[in-house]
């Protein structure tokens, strides 16, 4: 890390308020050049907010921006680019149609003189420079549509680079990447980080703030409540300052508590090119989790199970009858419910009201001959935003205006209110922060408590081996490994994903 001198930005009593409600209040930053600035806390706090003002998407009412130590207004990111600001956003901003070149310049491309064409030789010449500052190998001219999520992160940075940014604002990137894509980028952050660029760097995952940030500040409900070196604190007190108050634990697993009938088994599930001979048990009372690394066809079985995918052979058994699930509709009539990964595509109609988010499962049940029950609808929603302490003006604001936490609620609400019996699980707490998370985890052991078959899909460990009666492990398609409580260890998890240990037969 270099030595501080000056700031290269500052943010001074800014504030921002939408619809009469403040999400900013009076927040002041300091990003150094040379240094990653990690900006933590729950969702709603107002981390994305204050990236948003210093990238120009935002224009504050109150309080001031200054670049170099001077006084400056950033009314569009055209002008924080300029200054040499730039956002990388979670999901990267890419032209799939274009190539890689076109997206690293897209709106500066390089002209020849005089005629105004494009300068294609000089354009791939310096994509491939960029590029290569990053230890990038990508031939600038690939198809967006080709990459992968990670390169495609990777040419949003080169395109920053490419108009000299030297302040980079990191909102969630390593949200959808694996751990070996992660620490791809942290390895390109240093390097950056190590050439004077100024990073600011908002995760919800903890490992991930001490492994790269060199100063932490912690923001709760709008304003700045501490700042912290890495070195000299620890999780606890980082979770402390973001909820507000001690966090025992994350996971709230009732101990103890009484496994009953099978509800749902799988006979030698197998989907072309997904899956093979998958069997599996799940019982009255139990939640199941399920590990694997990224591409193991965990999500693909729960889609399976679900009617999403069609079978290619196998059978499924609710309480031991064998049924036939040929779509959603099927599975949500034996009272499975299923939580996708991607809360925002697969799980929610983001321009939609929250109200009709939860009901649109259950929309025949509020209806009278065919004419809707508004105050019965409502009731419900209702219900369900206080059970699940929903935070939101009105249930008839659009769910897109939500936290990622909150919206994984309505999620939540919306199969809780069909009253399943077996609900799947995937990913069900990625992206949303440590309240949020610790509220899915009492939520998950409620429902086992009251009998309800529980799977999960996740790649966090240490929730794996908190939450689960019970842990099965997919590797390349196949189930290889099923390990109780007394048997489950982070260690024999791992070994078993990665094809060290196998403890089912081949």
């Amino acid at each position: 890390m270099l030595q501080k001198t000056s700031p290269v930005v500052s943010t001074r009593d800014i504030y921002m308020a939408f619809e009469g409600a403040n999400v900013v209040k009076g927040v002041n930053l300091d990003l150094y050049p040379g240094e990653v600035h990690a900006l933590v806390g729950e969702n709603g706090a107002g981390k994305s907010t204050v990236l948003k003002i210093i990238a120009g998407i935002y224009r504050p009412p109150a309080g001031r921006i200054e670049v170099n130590g001077q006084e400056v207004i950033i009314p569009n990111p055209q002008d924080a680019a300029r200054l040499g600001i730039a956002l990388i956003h979670q999901e990267p901003l890419a032209f799939p149609d274009l190539t890689v070149a076109e997206n690293i310049f897209v709106g500066a491309e390089p002209t020849r003189r005089g005629v105004g064409w494009l300068d294609w030789p000089t354009m791939y010449r310096r994509s491939k420079e960029v590029l290569a500052s990053l230890g990038l190998r990508l031939d600038p001219r690939t198809r967006m549509r080709g990459l992968s999520v990670a390169d495609q992160q990777m040419v949003d940075m080169a395109a920053a680079l490419s108009q000299n940014a030297r302040v980079l604002l990191m909102d969630e990137p390593t949200a959808s990447l694996t751990p070996n894509e992660v620490e791809r980028l942290f390895s390109i952050i240093r390097r950056l980080r190590d050439q004077g660029a100024a990073i600011v760097f908002i995760s919800h995952r903890l490992e991930e703030i001490f492994a790269i940030a060199d100063r932490i500040t912690v923001m709760r409900d709008g304003e700045v409540v501490g700042e912290r070196d890495p070195r000299e604190t620890n999780a606890d007190e980082i979770i402390r300052l973001m909820v507000g108050r001690p966090l025992q634990a994350l996971f709230e697993k009732p101990a103890g508590q009484p496994v009953g009938e099978v509800l749902l088994e799988a006979r030698d599930l197998s989907c072309k090119s997904h899956f093979q001979n998958i069997s599996l048990q799940l019982r009255a009372g139990e939640i199941v989790g399920m590990a694997g690394l990224v591409g193991a066809g965990r999500s693909e079985v729960a889609q399976a199970l679900f009617g999403i995918l069609a079978l290619d052979s196998g059978t499924i058994l609710v309480r031991g009858r064998p049924v036939k699930i040929k779509a959603p509709r099927d599975a949500m009539g034996y009272g499975i419910a299923f939580v996708p990964e991607d809360r925002q595509r697969q799980g929610l109609l983001m321009p939609m009201s929250i109200l009709r988010n939860v009901t649109l499962p259950t929309l025949p049940q509020f209806a009278q001959i065919g004419w809707l029950r508004p105050r019965d609808e409502r009731k419900a929603a209702e219900s369900y935003v206080e059970r699940l302490r929903i935070v939101l003006r009105q249930v008839d604001q659009p769910v897109a205006e939500l936290s990622g936490g909150n919206q994984q609620k309505v999620v939540l609400s919306k199969w809780l209110l069909t009253k399943p019996k077996i609900i799947i699980m995937d990913e069900p707490t990625r992206g949303i922060d440590v309240g949020a998370k610790a509220e899915v985890h009492r939520l998950m052991g409620e429902l086992a408590s009251q009998g309800i078959a529980v799977l999960m899909i996740s790649s966090e460990l240490p929730e794996v081996l908190a939450m689960s009666d019970r842990v099965i492990v997919m590797r390349e398609g196949k189930l290889v490994a099923n390990f109780d409580k007394s048997q489950m260890s982070a260690e024999r998890i791992m070994a078993a994903a990665t094809g060290q240990l196998q403890t089912l037969p081949a």
